[in-house]
């Protein structure tokens, strides 16, 4: 066909558009289906470092507030408002915040919050799924820069 203008070159069918070279290119998806499985085991793998590294936090607190002396002087300052007490009850704050009991409170807290969080993420994934069938989903747009 020698009057032709339409050129078609070389493994493009001639119906798809030159592709762009000027810019990044930009993609729109829609996040239709969450996979509850896979949501819960990256939601408990992600509880689990949250629960370890909260407990190291509270291990590391109450040392840096112990190496302070923050518990002796609050100790000394409850015996001065308990003293003028006749045979008044002494208030040891150790007994109440020992290493060994903010430990275990900590750490009964930690796994809770495993559970918890590996729960709500989960139930959070079959909602998303719920209202996505409804709506359609969440619609996000990529760019390749």
């Amino acid at each position: 066909m020698q009057g032709s203008t339409a050129r078609t070159s070389g493994n493009r069918p001639p119906g798809r558009p030159a592709p762009r070279r000027g810019g990044p290119r930009r993609v729109r998806l829609t996040a239709q289906r969450v996979d509850p499985w896979s949501v819960l085991k990256i939601s408990f793998l992600v509880s689990v470092a949250l629960g370890i590294s909260g407990v190291v936090m509270v291990a590391v607190l109450w040392t840096v507030l112990s190496g302070m002396n923050v518990f002796s002087t609050i100790n000394g300052f409850l015996a001065q408002i308990t003293s003028g007490e006749a045979s008044g009850p002494t208030i040891d704050l150790t007994d109440y915040l020992g290493f060994s009991r903010v430990m275990a409170l900590s750490a009964v807290l930690g796994v809770l919050n495993v559970f918890l969080l590996t729960a709500l993420a989960t139930l959070s994934a079959f909602l998303y799924n719920i209202c996505a069938a409804l709506v359609g989903g969440a619609q996000v747009t990529l760019s390749d820069e």
